[in-house]
């Protein structure tokens, strides 16, 4: 990436910032995806490379690459985690961490394999028992031809386990300042792990509630030991996969903050899933294809991260989108706040054009409104898709401080309008009389889309 792609880009995200009304620049969260874009570019990159070096067959690993031939950096980044010591309660042990060093195995990707460069440059971070598990951190330096990188590698087995039987468990950049673990079930205790900076803070919150005024409350922080970087936490059983939210603070700075992903050992029965009987119910008298209905309710009930037992189902629109069958739903748990999901497609192949908290007090007489990226890319567009409440004679758009202008909505109670893909706009319903049934702003599109819906301001409508 250049500089001048770097400032386009900065000033656009800053711009993207300034109309939801983030509270700092998303930059430093864009760099950090950098650098696992940076990863997934490497295919390119080495393409390149591979035209150079054909001939020889470097790239590809048929011939040997000289010692003395220099490497390029995937990458130009330090990486944080490896300048301190070894951390864990097994981080005194030579024995095994030796045996470790001479037992991790080359990383095979899609079509290439990144092998050890050197072995006495791997880095141990943390290594340790936890719970039922052994869990050891490292950052490994990489090399496939004329290309060189690290990853931080978890590498994982049973309490107690020799270094053979240790096997990867996944990796992540090797730039990532904090990393973490986590393995539940429904059965038993799980464990969790956050490494991060010596010096920094770990606080950890379990289980979360969507409010009825429309945000997002989690559980209260545990604030692990201080300075050291580590939380080593064992979990209750989980009757479905828990959401757990990590902060990382190193002196007045959050440098992370965000759910910790991990793997999770459930019942034999999906809790997610919908039943015939609710599928049913939400449809109503409208016509519109079972399956691929019960696909995306179970999809929206499962990115919000609640169960289909308790939770209400509301079918509010369905027309075509770009051709293709779709519909706006909402699911409401009990208790608790009203989520829109928005889809497009078929049952086993659609895009999820959006995800809304919504304050419960209004949300039926909302109009709602999202954006469309390119179908099959990321792209982002123009085009909008407005959809009216049940009972609205009128629906107006407004694209900035420009006066509200009204929006012809088809036979379904929709229209496609166009807004600049950067623009704050927000849709407006009138009942009879003219009387507002309420206002929605346009979400912004989301840049990732891996937490809670409404645990960041372009997920939810309340400030």
């Amino acid at each position: 990436m250049n500089v001048n792609t770097e400032s386009v880009l900065k000033d656009a995200l800053a711009a993207e910032a300034d109309m939801v009304d983030v509270p700092e620049d998303p930059w430093a969260g864009f760099e950090r995806r950098e650098r696992t874009h940076k990863r997934r570019r490497r295919t390119a990159i080495a393409g390149v490379v591979v035209a150079l070096a054909a001939a020889g067959g470097v790239q590809a690993g048929v011939v040997p690459l000289p010692g003395w031939v220099p490497a390029i950096q995937v990458a130009g980044f330090n990486a944080v985690l490896g300048d301190g010591p070894v951390r864990g309660s097994l981080a005194g042990d030579k024995t095994f961490l030796d045996g470790l060093r001479r037992e991790i195995k080359d990383i095979e990707g899609p079509g290439e394999t990144w092998r050890v460069a050197d072995r006495q440059a791997i880095r141990f971070v943390y290594a340790a028992d936890v719970g039922d598990e052994r869990l050891v951190l490292a950052l490994v330096p990489l090399r496939f031809g004329f290309l060189e990188d690290r990853a931080l590698v978890w590498y994982v087995g049973e309490a107690g386990a020799p270094a053979t039987e240790l096997l990867e468990s996944g990796r992540v950049d090797g730039g990532e300042p904090v990393v973490t673990y986590s393995q539940t079930r429904s059965d038993g205790p799980g464990i969790l792990v956050v490494v991060g900076p010596v010096g920094s803070t770990v606080s950890v919150s379990q289980g979360f509630r969507y409010t009825p005024e429309g945000t997002v409350e989690h559980g209260p922080a545990q604030q692990q030991p201080a300075d050291t970087g580590l939380a080593e936490m064992t979990l209750p059983p989980a009757p479905t996969p828990p959401e757990t939210k990590a902060t990382v603070t190193l002196g007045p700075d959050v440098i992370y903050e965000g759910g910790v992903g991990g793997g999770w050992a459930g019942n034999a029965y999906d809790p997610h899933e919908v039943s015939e009987a609710m599928v049913t119910a939400a449809l109503g008298d409208r016509t519109f294809d079972r399956a691929t209905l019960q696909s995306w309710i179970t999809g929206a009930i499962r990115d919000a991260r609640v169960t289909a037992a308790g939770t209400a189902i509301t079918l509010r629109w369905t027309g075509t989108v770009n051709q293709q069958p779709a519909a706006l739903l909402t699911i409401q748990p009990k208790g608790g706040g009203v989520l829109a999901y928005a889809y497009h497609g078929a049952a086993d192949s659609y895009r999820q054009d959006l995800r809304l908290l919504l304050p419960v007090k209004g949300a039926a007489e909302r109009p709602i409104a999202w954006r469309l990226r390119a179908d099959g890319k990321d792209d982002r567009t123009d085009q909008v898709v407005v959809t009216a409440p049940s009972g609205a004679h009128k629906v107006t758009l407004e694209i900035g401080g420009a006066a509200p202008a009204p929006v012809t909505l088809d036979a379904t109670g929709a229209a496609v309008v166009a807004v600049p893909p950067f623009a704050a706009a927000q849709v407006t319903a009138y009942g009879k009389n003219g009387v507002v049934l309420g206002t929605t702003p346009v979400p912004p599109f989301e840049t990732s889309s891996g937490g809670l819906p409404g645990d960041t301001p372009l997920t939810r409508v309340v400030g």
